[in-house]
């Protein structure tokens, strides 16, 4: 029977984990804790919000060489991106209130 080396099974880990990481620098430094990776992932939406809405006007006011594609991918990025947030806060609301209606 094939016995499975422990340390060499981390040593593949990592090396795909190595793989997997992304090439170029991200713009913005990982989060340490909850809040910070909270407040990170608000302003990406918004910056994706308000890139979409300055897209839109620079599309119909005809200031931009964005295509009408380029234009609905950017609005649909943001709109999806914000229905994820909206689902992560109703999830830890509903978290907070079944932690809250424990008897202690």
């Amino acid at each position: 029977m094939n016995e499975i080396n422990a340390n060499d099974l981390l040593n593949q880990i990592r090396t795909l984990g190595r793989d997997l990481q992304p090439t170029q620098p991200t713009a913005t430094p990982p989060a340490n804790n909850f809040g910070d990776m909270l407040k990170t992932t608000i302003n990406a939406v918004n910056e994706a919000q308000q890139e979409a809405s300055a897209l839109k006007v620079g599309f119909v006011n005809g200031t931009t060489d964005k295509s009408l594609a380029e234009v609905m991918i950017a609005s649909q990025k943001a709109s999806l991106s914000f229905t994820a947030v909206t689902e992560v806060r109703n999830k830890l609301v509903s978290a907070y209130q079944d932690i809250m209606n424990m008897p202690v």
